[in-house]
């Protein structure tokens, strides 16, 4: 049987950050701490792992991470300029050193002509003052969106804390 991405992408990250000293904190939309699950699935994790956010509803977002209502209105909750608020709000209320944050469409409905079911935006943010954004669009079934949003979530993490 072939390793988990998952599993074999949250191991790695733990051992970057463990190497650097660096705490995680995680804000998640559509994948509803799927992120989370993976790397608490890693013995030891607690050493690197600070919190997870599952900020499903706008409220929430605004509420536990200080996303600004007029991102939400101007560029909608699936939006790089929401998952770069959310991955900032998670440094900001945590003891983390970086951060990520996954916002999207997971389907099967809910998509638009702008933004269709497989959108999904994310943020990346050091302690250092480096924040990325991007979107991707994915293919498959609900759960494959969210398992595709979780691996790209986390292997850019990698990159960040290497």
């Amino acid at each position: 049987m072939a390793a988990d991405p998952l599993l074999t992408l949250s191991a790695s990250l733990g051992a970057a950050l463990k190497a650097r000293g660096w705490m995680l904190a995680l804000a998640e939309s559509c994948t509803g701490g799927m992120a989370a699950q993976a790397i608490t699935a890693i013995p030891g994790s607690s050493a690197w792992f600070d919190r997870g956010f599952v900020t499903y509803s706008n409220a929430a977002k605004m509420e536990l991470l200080e996303v600004p209502p007029a991102t939400l209105e101007q560029t909608g909750a699936v939006s790089e300029q929401t998952a770069q608020a959310m991955a900032l709000g998670a440094l900001r209320h945590s003891h983390a050193n970086i951060a990520g944050a996954i916002t999207g469409i997971a389907g099967p409905e809910g998509g638009t002509v702008e933004k269709p079911v497989g959108t999904v935006c994310f943020g990346w943010a050091c302690h250092d003052g480096r924040v990325l954004t991007a979107t991707h669009q994915f293919q498959g079934d609900r759960d494959a969106i969210r398992k595709q949003s979780v691996i790209t979530l986390l292997d850019r993490l990698v990159e960040f804390a290497i």
